[in-house]
């Protein structure tokens, strides 16, 4: 899809004013009178929403921008449904722009940022507003670092990026290290960079939790020196998350032949704002809904991501409420 260069407001009023500019040309005297060119730039405006669900995702790196992808590209069904994705800046924040920001109905956030919300109350009246439609997939936690740290305790006192502030990885990073008694020095910035940093050895390591394979580690030579660190299978940590294998075939140039690096494993979910029936913006999510349950079997086939294969639409997600129309 073709993004307008300065933006989707930008992009529907420009397509409606064309549109205004076509019944000028065909009708000067409606024109000239105002009353009809005024109700086809309504019409054509209202048109061109009426479909339109917005979904905000993550980084342009991540997992949660090409799950998106594929869902604008296997349910548009044009006026009738028109999935409009947008970058994010990670799960907390996706939770506040999908309470506030206009236009956005779905977010895709980590499993975990719901009780951290609720715990931290950051959100009042949250847990009422905000609900989920299916469990996608588990995020693997992404622990890259210098030849030099062997294992995951060598990062106490070391400089680690954990992403943006505010985002899912930030939360989970603080969460694993605090319960494992190790104390970084928390570096805050975006994981492009940060992988920039690392290479030049001036951070120890990042953290990311995305989906197994991350294309933010796809240009990762061997040369570089770089490697995943293994993270300990700790009871308080199996108490929130699953442990999970990373084998040499997700990163060739990371892991050696016939190796894997055990890390742990935080759900993704698509969540939902929980609009009242009746009201329009409830009805573009029964739409939605309709069809993604139809169309989920063209999901699971190439190209689409392969995290798509690991979604059940039946699972549960314990503490949240499913939006069920």
């Amino acid at each position: 899809m073709t993004q307008h260069p300065f933006g989707r407001r930008a992009a529907l009023a420009s397509g409606a004013l064309a549109s205004g500019a076509l019944a000028l040309l065909a009708a000067p005297t409606a024109w000239a009178q105002g009353t009809g060119a005024r109700r086809g730039l309504a019409d054509t405006t209202r048109e061109v929403n009426a479909g339109t669900v917005g979904m905000i995702t993550g980084g342009v790196d991540g997992t949660y921008i090409r799950i998106a992808a594929d869902l604008a590209a296997v349910l548009d069904e044009g006026e009738y449904l028109r999935v409009l994705p947008v970058i994010g800046k990670g799960s907390l924040q996706n939770i506040s722009d999908l309470l506030y920001l206009r236009g956005i109905d779905l977010a895709i956030v980590q499993s975990d940022v719901l009780a951290a919300a609720t715990r931290d109350r950051l959100f009042p009246g949250m847990t009422q507003l905000v609900q989920y439609v299916a469990k996608l997939y588990d995020e693997e936690v992404h622990v890259l670092a210098r030849r030099d740290i062997e294992r995951v305790e060598d990062l106490a006192g070391q400089a680690v990026n954990v992403d943006l502030r505010g985002s899912g990885t930030a939360m989970t990073a603080s969460l694993i290290f605090g319960s494992l008694g190790i104390d970084i020095r928390a570096v805050h910035a975006p994981q492009d960079l940060a992988l920039e940093r690392l290479r030049r050895g001036e951070i120890a390591a990042l953290v990311y939790v995305a989906g197994k394979p991350a294309r933010l580690f796809s240009g990762v030579r061997a040369e570089e020196g770089l490697h995943l660190l293994s993270l300990p299978l700790a009871p308080q940590l199996l108490e929130t998350y699953l442990p999970a294998p990373i084998e040499h075939a997700d990163y060739p140039a990371l892991i050696a032949e016939n190796s894997s690096v055990q890390t742990m494993a935080v759900g993704a979910v698509l969540a939902v704002y929980a609009w009242k029936a009746g009201t329009e913006r409830h009805g573009k999510l029964v739409r939605f809904l309709e069809r993604f349950n139809q169309k989920f079997p063209a999901l699971l086939q190439p190209p689409r991501h392969p995290k798509w294969r690991e979604v059940n639409l039946t699972a549960q997600v314990p503490g949240w409420t499913r939006f069920n129309p």
